[in-house]
């Protein structure tokens, strides 16, 4: 059957999709070629999506396909084309690749990240083995130096089998068994230590047997791809919940001794509760009085006082802390119970996701109970840059928009309010302090500011609107940053960035 290539191309960098062209239908061949996991499938279809997508190895389309060679003991193939054109298939696990040649010399190459494959030549790719028995008596403690094309699936398997307890010519019996049912094989998807794997060989739990390798092939990736998926998924789960359990753990713990500590500390109660017992042996101006503890057999207690307060208001000050003290209490007992509720709720959506058996069961109670990986919360920036003069603050506008936001968003009515006049720029507040009046070399700075950031910020002079904000609004459907000033000073103003005149 003729076949001829009509698309070549990748939609990520671990991927090439070929396309074949035959009488009956189209012919696919999908290499994937992940680090973690090569395999080739061939499926019956494939739509090519319209963004993301890069055609690659162009030399090839419309070349038609002469023969295909497996090179002996090899995990390699290629496919022959016209025109003295051969596509290398090096399916060597982590390091597999796609290479195009052309009269046996390296053209193109798929990932060209893998050392020593620009230098790799065709008629070096064939190995040979001595399946002789006497060349297995020289190596037979170390069989898997001459058997190389064996991987851990047929150790595994013979292992299985005492094969290290066996005498030699056995050994060397069950080898040809194993080489016999390689060469004539049923193709199984198999699991085993928690990892799917394809197999030729009757070793792990079968999962699904075939006798057409590309339907085996095909079912294989679909399979490991959903597990491989499951049990990153399931692994992600796990890890997430069981750092908020362990998070919370450590809550519990630090709050459960911070709540113990101040259970057993009364002392405030008790130094106040002394106080008012003794206030006839307590003279004024005392910064230290040592009285007899009733609470604990009479034993003398150090209470230090203020001693501008008469002992009737230190004991005050001390009842207030003792129920400040209780409130903290009460608090922290409510926290405990609600992080308990909330380890308990944890410990049982581990269990739920340990249990959970396949990828849509998963998948279901990721979105149940909302595990996505919580980002940072990124801070909302604010709408001004901040500068302090004087003991007071002063707020900036960035742009027009946030002109808007700072002035009526977080400005008061006490605040005061600036402005270049008539011209663009920044709006500017300086925030009111209770009692006091805005000092002159405050609002001065204020308007150099202002000055600085509009657009006369390079005039030698500028005047800048003063007027408390309660006198500034914004009409409806104003553009950002435009309002109505309705009363305003105006002051003449040196713009500066750095207070320098």
């Amino acid at each position: 059957m003729s076949a001829v290539i009509s698309e070549c191309f990748s939609q990520n960098k671990d991927e090439l999709i070929i396309r074949f062209e035959t009488r009956e239908s189209p012919f696919f061949i999908r290499a994937g070629l992940s680090p973690s996991f090569s395999s080739l499938t061939f499926p019956e279809s494939f739509h090519r999506a319209r963004r993301n997508s890069v055609d690659l190895f162009e030399r090839l389309i419309g070349q038609r396909v002469e023969r295909i060679r497996q090179f002996e003991n090899e995990r390699s193939f290629s496919i022959s084309l016209s025109n003295n054109f051969s596509l290398l298939f090096k399916m060597h696990g982590n390091r597999s690749n796609i290479i195009l040649f052309e009269h046996d010399v390296v053209n193109e190459i798929f990932k060209n990240n893998i050392a020593g494959d620009e230098t790799i030549s065709l008629n070096s790719l064939d190995r040979t083995i001595d399946w002789s028995y006497e060349n297995f008596q020289k190596n037979h403690e170390h069989p898997e130096k001459i058997y190389f094309t064996f991987g851990k699936v047929v150790w595994k398997y013979l292992e299985g089998r005492d094969y290290k307890k066996l005498p030699v010519q056995t050994q060397f019996q069950a080898i040809q068994e194993v080489r016999q049912q390689l060469l004539n094989p049923v193709y199984t998807i198999r699991e085993g230590e928690g990892q799917p794997f394809f197999s030729l060989l009757d070793y792990g739990k079968m999962i699904q047997e075939f006798q057409d390798p590309i339907k085996a092939i095909n079912a294989f990736n679909t399979f490991y791809t959903q597990q491989d998926s499951y049990a990153r998924e399931k692994f992600a789960m796990l890890s997430h919940l069981k750092s908020k359990l362990q998070a919370t753990e450590n809550y519990l713990d630090k709050t459960q001794k911070k709540l113990q500590e101040l259970e057993g500390d009364n002392n405030y109660k008790v130094w106040a509760d002394l106080l008012m017992a003794n206030l006839h042996a307590i003279k004024p101006g005392l910064e230290k009085i040592t009285l007899p503890d009733f609470y604990h057999n009479d034993h003398p207690t150090d209470i230090k006082l203020k001693r501008d307060l008469s002992p009737q208001k230190n004991a005050a000050i001390f009842y207030k802390k003792s129920k400040n003290q209780q409130i903290e209490i009460n608090h922290l007992q409510k926290l405990l119970t609600n992080k308990r509720q909330e380890r308990e709720d944890l410990a049982h959506q581990v269990m739920q996701v340990g249990s959970a058996n396949d990828l849509k069961i998963l998948r279901k109670l990721h979105d149940k109970l909302d595990l996505n990986p919580e980002k940072e919360k990124q801070p909302v920036p604010l709408p001004y840059r901040e500068v302090e003069f004087g003991g007071y603050k002063i707020w900036i506008g960035k742009n027009a928009q946030n002109n808007d936001t700072l002035t009526l968003k977080y400005g008061y009515k006490e605040d005061l309010w600036l402005h270049a006049k008539d011209v663009a720029g920044s709006h500017v507040l300086i925030k009111h302090q209770a009692g006091k009046n805005f000092p002159k070399d405050v609002i001065e700075r204020a308007a150099q500011l202002a000055a600085h950031y509009s657009k006369r910020r390079n005039e030698s002079l500028c005047p800048v609107v003063v007027t408390p904000r309660k006198f500034v609004r914004k009409r409806k459907g104003d553009p950002p940053g435009a309002v109505v000033v309705e009363r305003e000073e105006v002051i003449m103003v040196q713009p500066s960035l750095n207070g320098n005149r």
